[in-house]
């Protein structure tokens, strides 16, 4: 088990309870958790609730500081920059390395180097985008089944794979190496 920290402190240190993205923030981190959640205990993941709620409700902390109106996030800094700033928040209110890493590492499907180059993507250099442990992995895997715009509803796994194609090949080929690692899904 990891250390515990206390991410729902941090959410209301930046998520005032008036604010709009407060609610969006809390419903996709609670999708993304019950996602995962059903997922370890499908899998029979060595994994505890406990861990998989806190970096369901850590990945997305970023957000605030970007420009992305359309969910009330009124910040400086480009959305897909959200892991890394979410990251530098974590590790500045004492949260513990592997908490930071799943904030970092979620975007897609794990981005590396050349596809951040390739694609001219705004994200903070001399970083790993690429979920490495199993809790890293199925965060990112349930995060790519939910977004924080419109319906909020379960996406299918095509319209998944779709969305990804957008940043490269590789990003596709590592949602099917995590889906043949976690799915089939749990039903929706």
């Amino acid at each position: 088990m990891n250390r515990p920290f206390d991410i729902d402190g941090l959410i209301d240190k930046y998520y005032p309870a008036d604010r709009k993205v407060r609610g969006i923030l809390l419903k996709h981190s609670a999708d993304v958790c019950a996602l995962a959640v059903e997922i370890a205990h499908s899998r029979r993941l060595p994994l505890s609730d406990a861990d998989i709620r806190t970096a369901a409700y850590a990945h997305d902390i970023g957000i605030i500081a970007t420009d992305a109106p359309g969910i009330d996030c009124h910040g400086t800094m480009p959305y897909l920059a959200h892991g890394a700033v979410g990251a530098d928040m974590l590790r500045t209110a004492g949260a513990p390395q592997w908490l930071a890493r799943i904030a970092e590492r979620h975007t897609g499907a794990g981005l590396t180097e050349a596809e951040i180059a390739n694609a001219g993507l705004p994200m903070p250099p001399g970083r790993s985008y690429m979920p490495v442990t199993l809790l890293e992995r199925l965060i990112c895997f349930a995060d790519c089944f939910y977004s924080k715009s419109g319906k909020m509803e379960r996406k299918s796994t095509e319209r998944v794979r779709a969305g990804l194609e957008r940043f490269g090949a590789g990003v596709v080929a590592r949602f099917d190496d995590m889906f043949r690692e976690f799915g089939p899904l749990p039903s929706a």
